[in-house]
């Protein structure tokens, strides 16, 4: 096994060789260029990995990742083709621009086709510190992921069984270039580790998990308090009941008021509102929180998850206000849904980078007291979120709450809302903000909504 580590290692550093990826761009543009595009655009990305999963204190994979990909848009004047491979030679670059060139002669017009604006490029762009590699061996992963399984399954004599625990380590190298001269390139990490448990009482069977995730491996949670989240939350949901149907107050725990930010992001979106399907169309300048209520991307925080030193079209994305004392400010652009609302991009070619929305001086106990009596979700499931009307339909599991504590566990309800109505009734965002993807909020108290159960 070190063998084939050490082969691997040594092979990492051909992969993530910059001056010759930056010549295969280069010369990506020049085959465009004397193929006859007006413009062009070229996206590589080579990633590598170390992924390790033990279940029941053996081994169950053993994943090593090296992937690579060659993605190239051309247009003709308004014409537009795309393709990608991900063969690195010359001939596959040159194969891979004809292709697109031949694509791009066939296709219809669209007037707002185009690469980016080129007062919009980076040129000059920060180093976010996003690049920590971290020198793992297999050997060294599996006892990690071992101890920490361990570590859940010795907490308490329910935890009776195990999906798993993981450990992963994974470094990429992004270029983006295009034919304003713009070439932007930048190296980012990404580790993590969590586990999955089962929690058995009587008959009753809960499963739970707990996970962190970081750019610098020494920042992530210690292995033994992962693995005991992990226990705690599997155990706190034995016995659960059943509630019968009412409209209380709701607190969705950080992980899940996540989804509620993701939403709006959806509803902002630049595809939604050009396509007009979105409950959130034409609503600039209108109030859809509370007045207390901001939020705002941050792209640049340094070593952060969601932190990108340009958007995926080489756009300068700064920090700005999606909303702004409740009131929308901003809707979420590219280049090509900007130029179809007749606006311009806000930066957000491939989503968005740390959005934060502000906190209330409450962790999860102050809002659950604030809150009073009604439901703690801890998970919700089902795909009956539409963007279109804004109606919000989802199963949820959880704790049923009595003057600010826990009473015990529910399962099998539905929350019932709409968007647009929960966004107004929002009252309180925790402190407890969950720094593990983009979208970074605390848990949320919205002051009613019905739920559906027995």
């Amino acid at each position: 096994m070190n063998q084939t580590i050490e082969k691997h290692a040594n092979s990492d550093a051909d992969l993530f060789d910059r001056d010759s990826l930056k010549e295969t761009v280069d010369f990506m543009l020049q085959q465009a260029r004397n193929k006859g595009a007006s413009a062009s655009e070229a996206g590589l990305s080579v990633e590598t990995g170390l992924s390790v999963t033990v279940r029941m204190g053996e081994v169950e994979t053993i994943e090593y990742t090296r992937d690579r990909s060659f993605g190239v848009t051309v247009y003709f004047g308004q014409r537009k083709g795309s393709a990608s491979t991900t063969d690195f030679s010359r001939q596959a670059v040159i194969d891979t621009v004809t292709a697109a060139c031949d694509i791009a002669r066939y296709t219809e017009e669209d007037k707002f086709a185009g690469i980016a604006d080129k007062n919009k490029l980076a040129f000059d762009y920060p180093d976010l510190d996003l690049n920590h590699p971290w020198d793992l061996g297999a050997e060294q992963a599996i006892e990690m992921a071992t101890q920490c399984e361990a570590k859940s399954l010795a907490y308490d004599k329910r935890i009776t069984n195990s999906e798993g625990a993981y450990i992963t380590a994974h470094q990429a190298y992004r270029i983006y270039a295009n034919s304003h001269g713009f070439v932007g390139d930048y190296s980012s990490t990404r580790h993590s580790n969590g586990c999955t448990v089962i929690a058995s009482e009587g008959e009753g069977m809960e499963r739970d998990y707990w996970y962190s995730i970081a750019r610098n491996a020494d920042k992530l949670d210690d292995l033994n308090l992962v693995g005991e989240m992990a226990a705690t939350r599997a155990i706190k949901r034995l016995n659960a009941r059943q509630i019968k149907t009412q409209k209380v107050p709701v607190v969705f725990q950080a992980e899940v008021a996540r989804g509620l930010l993701g939403h709006l992001v959806r509803a902002l979106g630049g595809g939604a509102q050009y396509r007009r399907a979105s409950f959130l169309v034409d609503k600039l300048g209108t109030q859809i929180f509370p007045e207390r209520f901001r939020i705002d991307e941050r792209p640049h925080l340094k070593q952060a998850i969601g932190s990108a030193p340009f958007d995926g079209e080489g756009v300068i994305n700064t920090s700005h206000d999606l909303v702004s004392d409740g009131v929308i400010q901003s809707y979420v652009l590219d280049s090509y849904s900007a130029r179809r609302l007749n606006t311009e991009t806000t930066g957000n070619s491939g989503g968005m980078h740390n959005l934060f929305i502000n906190t209330d001086d409450y962790d999860l106990d102050g809002l659950l007291k604030e809150m009073g009596t009604g439901v703690l979700v801890t998970e919700v499931m089902g795909q009956g979120v539409n963007i279109v009307t804004g109606d919000y339909s989802r199963g949820g599991t959880g704790f049923w709450v009595e003057n600010g504590e826990i009473q015990y566990p529910i399962e099998e309800f539905t929350l019932a809302s709409n968007l647009a109505e929960m966004y107004q009734r929002l009252s309180l965002v925790g402190n407890d903000v969950d720094l593990r993807s983009s979208l970074c909020t605390g848990s949320w108290l919205i002051d009613e909504m019905t739920i559906a159960g027995t």
